[in-house]
């Protein structure tokens, strides 16, 4: 917008946004403090933000709109097309009471339109509450405050490959349950027992009452461009869940337990990042022992045209091995954010599952983003499924005749910030058929082409 109107400013405005039509971020951890600071740029929506009622007492409001269109070729794995039309509004406020008490309430509202095949489960939730909850100060510790937190509430933790609030979907992931958090400048430490919302179109919807999710999770910044992450996280499930790649139906609960460990940083402009995952527990009689490893090196070539940033990276999923015996290989991927590690076209989870993959990010414009990622994909165990990035079973071949090579994608995404508030963001994605594909789905050639609008205030 400053280059059409001819007002282009020496750097962009501070605003806690992020300059991207997609921002997994929930509403309630946008801080706008920095109003408070002296030579600040207002802006049209500052009457809304910290309006102050009485001396004790802080309120703020705000809210999000998009339009995605959608064009889909064999993305659901069968010879058939779709092209339809996704909205989604979300309001919300936030009152607090000096730092000792917050009520934070956050209304959504997602719709599809004109869709020929069945909507997803996540592309429809008509009226209902994204976040419902309240913080309530209990203690301070080293001066810095802990919180404990009740109600409806979004999760997002460390690199997002386990938990995050999947801001692809047109209906986001929400939790209900209870959070104690503490917070300094280089430690963060969570401990959570929440349930996962079942999503209902046409109803307000409730918590699983047949899972329960524990987490500990710390996040250490030694210094500034460095952290660790530390965590231990618990999933019991209650559900009759299917042991996929067995003979026999094996159906029961199942308890996974999840360690992990994950560090990252830049080094004079080279990037890296290693993560590892490892769980155990049961499977009906089965005995859970599976892993998941993701690396990363990159470089960020700081002061050339466009602003380079490349990435190479591999991304490891255990499957099961050996479907006769008494374990279960399978690695579980939790709540992830999948699209942005394993591709946009939703055909590979983080299961079963090798990926070697670049990645290049450029800036044409400093109001402009383009990524371009390439994926070449293998079973990890060709006896084994290949699992979408909801975690669901799609093809197998039993006897291992189909190869593992899964296939290859491209993945193209061109962002246009339009100013503080607005973002179009065009993508296409294609999955190329390796042989496992060409075997299971022939004829199958998976593609993905949107447009998305998104403002914010």
């Amino acid at each position: 917008m400053d280059l059409i109107t001819g007002k282009k400013r020496d750097a962009a405005p501070v605003f806690p946004y992020a300059p991207y039509a997609l921002m997994t971020t929930p509403a309630f951890d946008m801080d706008f403090r920095y109003r408070e600071k002296p030579g600040y740029e207002p802006d049209f929506f500052d009457p809304l933000k910290r309006i102050k009622l009485g001396d004790d007492f802080l309120l703020t409001l705000g809210g999000s709109f998009w339009y995605r269109y959608m064009k889909e070729n064999d993305l659901r794995l069968t010879k058939a097309d779709d092209s339809y039309h996704l909205i989604r509004s979300r309001f919300h406020a936030d009152l607090w009471y000096r730092d000792n008490v917050r009520l934070f309430a956050e209304f959504i509202d997602a719709r599809s339109f004109g869709q020929s095949l069945a909507p997803l489960p996540t592309d429809v939730n008509r009226t209902d509450m994204l976040n419902l909850f309240a913080d309530v100060k209990v203690a301070t510790v080293k001066e810095a405050p802990v919180y404990i937190r009740g109600g409806r509430q979004e999760l997002l933790y460390g690199s997002q490959r386990l938990i995050s609030t999947l801001d692809w979907v047109n209906t986001r992931r929400t939790f209900q349950g209870a959070k104690a958090f503490w917070r300094t400048a280089d430690l963060d430490l969570d401990a959570f027992w929440v349930r996962p919302m079942i999503t209902e179109p046409d109803r307000f919807d409730n918590w699983d009452t047949k899972r329960d999710f524990f987490g500990l999770w710390s996040t250490y910044r030694p210094m500034k461009g460095q952290l660790v992450d530390l965590y231990f996280l618990s999933l019991l499930n209650d559900n009759q869940t299917l042991a996929f790649n067995r003979p026999a139906n094996i159906i029961g609960s199942s308890n996974t337990q999840t360690l992990g460990g994950r560090v990252a940083g830049d080094y004079n402009q080279f990037l890296y990042e290693l993560e590892g995952m490892y769980q155990f527990g049961k499977l009906a009689n089965l005995d859970i022992s599976a892993f998941a490893v993701a690396s990363g090196a990159g470089y960020h070539f700081k002061g050339q045209p466009m602003n380079p940033q490349f990435w190479l990276r591999y991304d490891f999923a255990s499957g099961d091995s050996n479907p006769n015996d008494n374990r279960y290989n399978t690695f579980n991927q939790l709540f992830p954010f999948g699209n942005y590690y394993l591709g946009w076209a939703d055909r590979v989870g983080r299961q079963n599952i090798h990926d070697f993959n670049a990645q290049l990010n450029l800036h044409p414009m400093p109001w402009a983003t383009f990524t371009a990622q390439y994926h070449r994909f293998y079973l990890a165990n060709k006896r084994d499924f290949l699992y979408n990035a909801s975690g669901n079973a799609t093809l197998r071949d039993i006897t291992g005749q189909s190869g593992s090579h899964v296939g290859d994608e491209i993945d193209f995404r061109f962002n246009v910030h339009v100013d503080r508030h607005q973002d179009v963001l065009i993508g296409y994605s294609k999955l190329f058929a390796g042989d496992f594909l060409k075997a299971r789905a022939p004829g199958v050639a998976p593609s993905l082409f949107y447009v998305q609008y998104n403002i914010r205030f």
